[in-house]
């Protein structure tokens, strides 16, 4: 039987909470499971507010779309993210700018930021990636020096912490997604995490396709459907009162592939720097070069041994859609380009046993051999 990349975690909490979205009728995208969970949400990661959406994509375009960036604008993001960063910034008629990522974390390298300031420059979007913060504080002093927004990308670290503060509590905006693999899911679903009253009615209105008060049907700006359901809030609360248990198992998890994989010296593993609490959404790995194999080779010989994985992020500026609109060209970033050709991660969701863990690190080791 194959171990699956990931498998969510529903408990009997997450089927009452259904159940009495399914018994009152409130199934759309009104009801008591959607203010809880916004409130309960953005209290766990230190905010004041919490704006609902379908999707984490939908989250970042809501939080770009409160910037009233204008085209010409630059946003500094990380080459190595999801696309989903890039296409919030392109669809304001803004354009993104790349840096980068660290060799050890993978987050963006910090030290490249200050280099890529313009006088065009908006905002910078700091992406956490695999469940291990940004360094975050050099990125809030550029903001501050440089009158920036910072919209933050915490959609792969649920609960992990920089320097003691929750990813999620910096900057102006912050973004999460709640898809099947994360830690907190809802199936699909995201939010944005604001501390402006401000910001957090017009996010309000963005996701309700900016509907006033006063008068519904009548428009003076363009907004997006981007609502939640009461069901998805409903299943996302349950798994919030359990968080806690939830990051205790991703942490042993990846405790004990570390301990396994740490003798193979052709492999990097995740790091936890001082001062992060790194989370492991995904126990990732880069496979070095002089094994004469890249990641899509071991992914496949992995496949044929049960174990299922899932390829590293392709960089932004090697993506052929941006390329053809006249963006990144002759760019090279040459961390994102080695790690998306030798990283991929392992089975690393809420359900792994220790025996799964066994099977795939014995897995690894056949291959290696």
């Amino acid at each position: 039987m194959t171990i699956p990349v990931n498998e969510p975690l529903l408990d009997e909490t997450a089927f009452k909470y259904v159940e009495e979205c399914l018994k009152t009728g409130w199934i759309s995208s009104s009801g008591k499971f959607i203010q809880a969970f916004e409130q309960q949400w953005a209290a766990y990661c230190g905010r004041s507010y919490g704006i609902a959406v379908c999707n984490g994509t939908a989250a970042l375009e809501a939080a770009m779309a409160c910037l009233d960036l204008q085209p010409g604008d630059e946003v500094i993001i990380p080459t190595f993210t999801i696309i989903s960063c890039a296409l919030a910034v392109v669809q304001t008629g803004a354009t993104p700018v790349l840096v980068d990522c660290d060799p050890r974390t993978w987050c963006m390298d910090v030290r490249q930021v200050a280099e890529k300031i313009s006088p065009r420059t908006r905002a910078i979007m700091p992406v956490h990636i695999y469940g291990h913060p940004v360094d975050m504080q050099p990125i809030l002093e550029l903001a501050e020096k440089h009158g920036l927004s910072i919209i933050e990308d915490a959609a792969e670290a649920h609960g992990a912490e920089y320097k003691g503060k929750k990813a999620g509590s910096f900057g102006d905006m912050s973004c999460f997604s709640f898809y099947a693999n994360k830690i907190i899911t809802t199936g699909e679903g995201g939010m944005v995490l604001t501390n402006s009253h401000g910001l957090a009615e017009r996010l309000r209105a963005q996701r309700n396709l900016c509907f006033q008060e006063g008068r519904r049907f009548f428009h003076t700006e363009l907004g997006h459907n981007y609502r939640m359901t009461n069901l998805q809030a409903a299943i996302g609360l349950s798994q919030l009162e359990t968080i806690e248990q939830r990051i205790q198992h991703k942490r042993w998890m990846a405790q004990r592939y570390s301990e396994q994989l740490k003798d193979i010296p052709e492999l990097q593993l995740p790091v936890e720097e001082p001062w992060a609490r790194q989370v492991y959404w995904m126990y990732a790995i880069v496979l070095d070069e002089s094994r004469g194999m890249d990641a899509a080779q071991l992914a496949q010989r992995l496949m044929a041994l049960g174990i299922e994985t899932r390829p590293f992020f392709l960089g932004m500026h090697e993506q052929p859609v941006f390329r053809q609109r006249g963006l990144f060209v002759n760019e090279r970033y040459p961390v994102a380009e080695r790690i998306a050709r030798q990283g991929l991660y392992l089975p690393s969701g809420a359900t792994l046993t220790q025996g799964q863990i066994d099977q795939v690190c014995s897995a690894i080791r056949k291959v290696l051999q």
